[in-house]
């Protein structure tokens, strides 16, 4: 059993852990703010020559292969491997892999490289993970209308890759292969604001520097993360989109524990 565990999010603030974050230009700064919203310390680095470095240095990884190019994936190896090495925590998010052959051969690399602690999908990508037709539109992947097929998804893809896996969305699955859990709440809003899966990942990463272990560490970051989009729907009410953006990195700094205690639902699946 692993319920959320808000009492993480002063551990955060306190320990400030340092997150490495391979990430892409889309959503590089947001990542960066959102960690340091929370209280951690980001660090941005991308050449494939200080990743060892870089790990040594660092509480943990998150490797988001969103725009990328064949010398990232080469940095996403090593650092990937570093991380295992020294028994870090390490989140892989494989953004859009169902936009090309090309992205999926390299995110199989990768996922044939190092054992990451924890990947971060939607379903489109978990689909082309499995080798199933994907409905990906272009990095991006419909909500699912059945909600079943999510928790499905993620065992599957846990089951196969001996990894635990988050399928995000209108409602969050996390499985390990064994326990799967669901995660359901949140705004809408999220879905029209670009990045903001990288951005889960990116708590995922945080939650894992400090929780006891990588699926409760999951189950929080999912929970944490849509008792923000609630707070910033009531922030930037009846304004647009940007204002929501903003919102989520003032929720991400603000909220304390008790205030995600039942904002969200968070349940195994049987």
């Amino acid at each position: 059993m692993s319920a959320p565990d808000f009492s993480l999010l002063d551990v955060i603030r306190s320990r400030r852990p340092l997150i490495h974050c391979v990430s892409n230009l889309v959503s590089a700064n947001d990542c960066a703010n959102l960690a340091l919203a929370l209280g951690a310390s980001p660090i941005m680095a991308q050449a494939r020559q200080e990743m060892e470095a870089i790990a040594a240095a660092s509480d943990a990884a998150v490797l988001n292969t969103g725009t990328p190019d064949e010398e990232k994936f080469r940095a996403c190896l090593l650092r990937g491997r570093a991380a295992v090495e020294l028994g870090q925590p390490v989140i892989l998010d494989p953004v859009g892999i169902g936009a090309s052959p090309w992205r999926l051969e390299w995110t199989e690399t990768l996922l044939n490289g190092f054992a990451p602690s924890l990947l971060r999908v939607n379903p489109g990508e978990a689909r082309a993970l499995l080798h199933l037709e994907s409905q990906a539109q272009g990095v991006d992947s419909p909500g699912l209308t059945d909600s079943a097929l999510g928790g499905e998804l993620a065992r599957c893809l846990a089951l196969e890759r001996r990894a635990i896996v988050l399928v995000s969305g209108p409602e969050d699955f996390i499985s390990d292969g064994n326990q799967l859990w669901k995660v359901s709440g949140g705004s809408p809003v999220l879905a029209r604001v670009t990045g903001t899966g990288c951005m889960l990942s990116v708590l995922c990463g945080i939650f894992a520097a400090v929780a006891p272990d990588t699926f409760t560490a999951a189950v929080t970051a999912a929970a944490f993360w849509k008792s923000c989009s609630l707070r910033a729907e009531t922030m930037a009410v009846r304004q647009g989109t940007g204002s929501f953006r903003v919102a989520l990195l003032d929720a991400a700094g603000t909220l304390a524990a008790a205030d995600c205690v039942g904002s969200v639902r968070a349940a195994p699946v049987e």
